[in-house]
């Protein structure tokens, strides 16, 4: 069974950053596209960041020129670079794994707030 472990986050002030990690077990990581969500109370979880198992990305229009999703398949992790975050990244934000199924980590809170 895949399993998804976050990390990363935390309290920061509008305008710092963060870095998200996602650590994968039990998966042939590099077929795996790799993606974040995040979700904030009362609202859908919405599409941050995803990268393909040949390294294409996509963001989300909101986070575009701020975030940056990575991937290293030698040690089975996707990271998240958050910068010159905004109040409104504040939320949990979900590791997804996809090969025909989803799987899903456990969520990590970001907050941001002065």
């Amino acid at each position: 069974q895949v399993q998804l472990v976050e990390s990363g986050g935390g309290l920061v002030q509008p305008g710092g950053s963060l870095r998200l990690s996602c650590a994968a077990s039990r998966i042939t990581f590099r077929l795996y596209t790799m993606a974040w969500y995040r979700q904030t109370p009362g609202k859908e979880r919405e599409l941050v960041a995803k990268i393909t198992s040949v390294g294409s990305t996509n963001y989300a229009d909101s986070v575009k020129g701020r975030f940056t999703i990575s991937r290293d398949n030698a040690k089975n992790t996707v990271d998240l670079q958050m910068n010159t975050l905004k109040p409104e990244d504040t939320a949990v934000y979900y590791c997804n794994a996809k090969f025909y199924t989803d799987t899903w980590g456990q969520g990590t809170h970001v907050t941001v707030s002065s």
